[in-house]
């Protein structure tokens, strides 16, 4: 049940943010907005306030803000040519669609500012677990030994550790070590290990053998410190998320890793079990794919628009009503593939696979 709820509150708050971005440049424009919906199909409840109606749908995944004049640039003149999307300048035009994507990025910094703000948990440099037979084991350390410097230079950290021993390049390291009450020292040698990375990349990287532990620390920032942090979460994501776009489309990355809403659920409920810095994250991370995947090329998203109002800058030439027609057919066709395929893997990996 809570894994459904956070789905819900996590998917109802993107949603929101992202077509608040398309409503406010809207209405920065003067163009008028018929409808703010939350979720497609049937209404469930709503409110006329002024000229627009706000509405709950039935189908939650997903949102639309109906503007006056939108998709009628072959149509009929408008009543009031001044509010419709489709009299103004294609610039215009651009940010206002460009803008739902961007909230979303935006929201993803201000939540990563924010965690930021309350403290990261992060693993202490207190080993784990010691593999057998690797290096760490074969220089004697031991579960529960807390690495303090390597080559001299102090660690606190579990990752500013793992990146010394990463950037060796193999070369015997000289590792400080409390054990109890204990400070030694110890030389080790790095063994290379070609594993994938995130990106399914095959990298090889220098390794010791040894695991992190469950100890840890909470990192506050202060404000200032947090907006520069956050800033660099949020650029970090979004190139790794780019990247990884780019190497399932490449076949690089395997379709199976493709997730939809039961993957979501699940890890929502999980992150919202392990504690609120978690679940802000992973809502933060969500809300950067969900600007970049609405900023696709595919006709029927945010990025197909795009590509269409670029052309009528450039050229001068609205794209034909027939071209448009045809062209978000085919993305429909691309879009329900796409959550035909998150679906399977859901039900493979998560109803199937547990069966």
């Amino acid at each position: 049940m809570i894994s459904i709820l956070s789905a819900v509150v996590v998917l109802g708050i993107l949603i929101f943010v992202h077509e608040l971005g398309h409503f406010l440049f809207a209405k920065l424009f003067g163009v008028g907005v018929e409808k703010f919906s939350l979720g497609f199909g049937p209404r469930l409840i709503g409110k006329q306030i002024g000229e627009t109606e706000y509405r709950i749908s039935a189908f939650p995944l997903g949102g639309y803000v109906k503007m006056v004049g939108e998709g009628a640039e072959e149509g009929p003149p408008e009543a009031d040519p001044e509010r419709s999307f489709s009299a103004k300048p294609p610039l215009q035009r651009m940010i206002i669609v460009a803008a739902g994507p961007a909230f979303n990025l935006l929201f993803a910094y201000i939540v990563f500012v924010v965690v930021c703000m309350i403290g990261i948990p992060s693993a202490t440099s207190r080993i784990g677990d010691v593999i057998k037979d690797k290096p760490a084991a074969l220089a004697g350390l031991r579960a529960g030994d807390r690495i303090t410097a390597v080559d001299g230079k102090p660690v606190v950290r579990w990752n500013d550790m793992a990146n010394l021993i990463a950037d060796s390049g193999g070369k015997p390291l000289l590792l400080t070590v409390q054990r109890n009450h204990d400070t030694f020292t110890v030389k080790v040698a790095p063994e290379i290990r070609t594993a994938k990375n995130l990106l399914g990349e095959q990298v090889t990287t220098p390794a010791i053998g040894v695991m992190v532990s469950k100890e840890t620390v909470t990192d506050k920032l202060e404000p200032l410190e947090a907006v520069v942090k956050g800033g660099e979460h949020t650029w970090s994501l979004t190139r790794m998320t780019v990247l990884a776009v780019g190497k399932i489309i490449g076949g690089a990355i395997s379709l199976d890793n493709v997730g939809g809403p039961i993957m979501i659920a699940k890890t929502a409920g999980e992150q919202a079990e392990t504690g609120l810095v978690y679940f802000l994250s992973f809502m933060a991370l969500l809300s950067i794919n969900l600007g970049l995947l609405n900023l696709l090329p595919i006709p029927i998203l945010d990025g197909g628009h795009l590509v269409f109002y670029l052309w009528e800058l450039v050229s001068g030439r609205a794209v034909s009503m027939k071209t448009r027609e045809f062209a978000q057919q085919v993305g429909l066709v691309l879009l329900v593939g796409l959550m035909v395929l998150a679906f399977y893997n859901d039900i493979a990996r998560y109803l199937i696979g547990q069966g």
